[in-house]
């Protein structure tokens, strides 16, 4: 039978192996990279995307020449919580698509270093976006609290959800497009072929989606949080105002009297929830308190934002199908 033999350590040294292993534990990982269960034993580039809509673009620009995954999925990317497996996704990474414009950028970056990985390549999608057709947070994010501060979006000037519009989303397409022909050229027709395959899905959603919306006279909804802009210009809609104006921070009561304030003088009776938000309670206040004004028909209705995704539920058609379920949803809810 086997026997382990005890080593000639110095005195004291048994004490302090449990501090030891401790201190191995925190050190990165970096022989992880053939867990098959990380990435498909295949050729080709490894891609990873900061989250969900991103991950899909470039899933349908790839095809069977690349292998995508998403770093982030049900976390999203306002409070992540990343973990190890991420840094094990990204220990063989080639690329990582991030939407930048504030929004994933220090995430992206603090991802890359805990990896280990010195040769991935970070591409900013956002800083390829024309500057003139960004927008900026609403103008009701800047309203004062009743305690007279201004309450500001953690994104700075320019409001980064620009993946829910979808001249953006096409552009994004083309980025990517050009980075997986730059990094496997023996593929660029295919990357070419699936990129336009995909840009024609995206119009079509588009023409589908204004078609849908063309005979409402109702224009504008309230959303949750300042998610809905480029979505709303997308389909010629109009966002009337915003219930949280920093994601994930009750308004004041002061706030939410203004809020209901502007729909009654708009008539606005559509407010939009979000899946990814259990305590919603400020816009059943909203609701209630309209109903209590006369709006007896204002209404809930439920808009992705396209933030997270449960991981078994990712693949090619997620995006596509989740627009088009917002739409619906819209289209029911506006007269």
């Amino acid at each position: 039978m086997a026997m382990f033999t005890r080593l000639d350590l110095p005195r004291g040294a048994y004490a302090l192996l449990p501090v030891f292993l401790g201190l191995l534990a925190l050190i990165p990982f970096t022989g992880c990279g053939n867990d098959p269960s990380v990435w498909p034993d295949k050729p080709g580039p490894k891609v990873v995307a900061s989250f969900p809509p991103l991950y899909c673009f470039a899933v349908n620009v790839a095809g069977d020449d690349a292998s995508v995954r998403s770093v982030l999925t049900n976390q999203g990317v306002h409070n992540p919580d990343t973990k190890t497996a991420e840094l094990r996704t990204l220990n063989r990474a080639d690329l990582f698509f991030m939407n930048g414009l504030g929004l994933d950028e220090k995430i992206a970056a603090r991802l890359k270093g805990g990896s280990g990985n010195t040769r991935l390549k970070l591409v900013d999608l956002g800083a390829g976006l024309d500057k003139k057709r960004l927008e900026a947070p609403n103008e009701h994010a800047h309203e004062d609290d009743e305690e007279g501060h201004g309450h500001h979006h953690d994104h700075g000037t320019t409001d980064p959800h620009v993946w829910l519009g979808l001249d953006h989303a096409i552009t994004f397409v083309g980025e990517i497009r050009d980075e997986f022909k730059q990094i496997d050229p023996a593929h660029a027709a295919d990357y070419d072929r699936r990129a336009a395959e995909y840009t024609a899905k995206l119009n079509k959603l588009r023409a589908d989606g204004v078609a849908l919306l063309k005979d409402k006279k109702e224009r504008k909804f309230v959303t949750f949080h300042e998610s809905l802009a480029y979505f709303a210009k997308t389909f010629n809609l109009e966002i009337a105002d915003v219930i949280q104006k920093v994601p994930g921070k009750e308004p004041s009561g002061k706030a939410l009297e203004k809020l209901v304030k502007t729909c009654v003088e708009n008539k606005t009776r559509v407010i939009a929830v979000e899946p990814q938000f259990s305590g919603q309670g400020a816009a059943a206040r909203v609701l209630d308190e309209l109903k209590r004004k006369g709006i007896t028909d204002a209404v809930l209705v439920e808009i992705d934002p396209l933030e997270t995704a449960q991981e078994a539920d990712l693949n090619a058609d997620w995006y596509e199908t989740k627009m088009r379920a917002n739409l619906d949803a819209l289209a029911k809810a506006l007269k």
